[in-house]
């Protein structure tokens, strides 16, 4: 309990958060009494923290209890003049040693670039960024996810490059974005690759791209007087020479009424070199192709929430998750078809108690269920379930 005390002090006394506005007053208008007029530099802290309970990980019944940051990030953004702004994201809670090898960029930053608005519809970011995957699961404030699915867990998210963004009118916007596809080396993410002079020739033509990008066609929308929203895109990404991977996300959320809203995201990742990860770690690791990925993953998921306000400052939510790792072309002593498939179910009752403010409590249980088939059971692995029921709270606070 002492130690939970003195992490809390900390967070309040550090500076961490996500981009999402707020109408609640900062910290500094708060104690200075004096209002903050320029939008010029903006501080955010964001804390997502709880009491966790776990179960069934490793053995049946209650495994452990403990408190946990789940999420700590600290945010300075700002509107310099009426075409340029700037952004910068860090995660206080992610080892901070090591840089990138492709961007000199430590893994810890999320964000780090200029936005230029050249015209009123169209605008540009420049920098380190979150990649326009689609999906509703993915463009939440990280803080608000409880789990996330296996497809988005497993995903590089932060990568430098540039996005373009048209805005057809208020409710209709596209955006094509150009990024480093790799965090680190082609060595440090898919393992052994060799080089171009020393190909594997026993499980195929393996090595690292002069160009290693990923592209990425986003679609928003917001139809129908805001009943029927749209996160869509596709991706391309170049893994290594000759190898490619295809995401495909289709997020879509229903606002039935101030109450009620839902969303569904169907989700798809096609892999000539395990990205992931979920394949090659569950068949015998990078050691199964002489130290590197596996090839040609399918990983699909759905995921959908549904909330219910069922008064302003009470709200219930459900969430499921359905997702399935495969093979789609037997390659080595890997076989043609599907190696597993998880079940992922939540659900929570979260307490706003200030009108001006997006602090909640909340309540959630959180379960998890995996099931192999007997293509992956023949590498050892077992069907199991995992249980959390977390007592915490969520805020994002502004600082300044």
């Amino acid at each position: 309990m002492k130690k939970f005390f003195m992490l809390s002090l900390f967070v309040l006394a550090g500076t961490v958060a996500f981009a999402q506005s707020t109408d609640e007053k900062s910290l500094f208008e708060r104690i200075t009494k004096i209002e903050k007029k320029s939008d010029r530099f903006n501080l955010l802290l964001n804390m997502h923290g709880a009491f966790d309970a776990k179960f069934n990980h490793g053995e049946d019944g209650f495994n452990s209890g403990n408190f946990y940051m789940r999420q700590l990030r600290i945010e300075a953004k700002g509107k310099v003049n009426n075409w340029l702004s700037y952004r910068w994201r860090q995660r206080l809670n992610r080892d901070n040693a090591g840089g990138s090898m492709i961007d000199n960029l430590p893994n810890s930053i999320d964000i780090a670039g200029i936005g230029i608005n050249a015209t009123s519809k169209f605008s540009m970011f420049i920098g380190k960024q979150c990649a326009a995957y689609g999906g509703f699961e993915f463009d939440q404030n990280p803080i608000e996810i409880y789990q996330y699915s296996d497809i988005i867990d497993n995903m590089s998210n932060f990568m430098s490059g540039i996005t373009f963004a048209y805005d057809f009118n208020p409710n209709q916007q596209l955006q094509l974005q150009i990024l480093n596809s790799l965090n680190a080396s082609t060595r440090a993410t898919y393992g052994t690759v060799p080089s171009e002079s020393a190909i594997d020739k026993s499980y195929g033509d393996v090595a690292a791209s002069r160009m290693p990008l990923v592209y990425t066609l986003n679609w928003n929308a917001n139809m129908f007087n805001g009943l029927y929203q749209t996160r869509w895109s596709f991706s391309a990404m170049n893994e290594a020479k000759d190898k490619f991977m295809f995401y495909t996300a289709l997020g879509n959320k229903f606002n039935f009424s101030k109450k009620v809203d839902l969303f569904v995201d169907l989700m798809s990742s096609f892999e000539q070199l395990d990205r992931k990860g979920i394949i090659t770690n569950m068949c015998g690791g990078k050691l199964l192709y002489n130290g590197h990925n596996s090839y040609n993953s399918l990983y699909n998921s759905v995921v959908a929430k549904m909330n219910y306000r069922f008064v302003p400052k009470w709200n219930l939510f459900v969430k499921g998750m359905l997702e399935s790792a495969a093979v789609y072309k037997g390659n080595g002593i890997l076989e043609k078809g599907n190696y597993s498939t998880s079940l992922g179910y939540i659900a929570g009752v979260e307490f706003y108690p200030m009108d001006d403010s997006n602090l909640h409590f909340f309540l959630t249980f959180v379960g998890r269920s995996y099931m192999f088939t007997d293509r992956a059971k023949a590498f050892g692995n077992n069907n199991y379930s995992t249980q959390r029921l977390s007592l915490g709270f969520i805020y994002q606070l502004p600082m300044f």
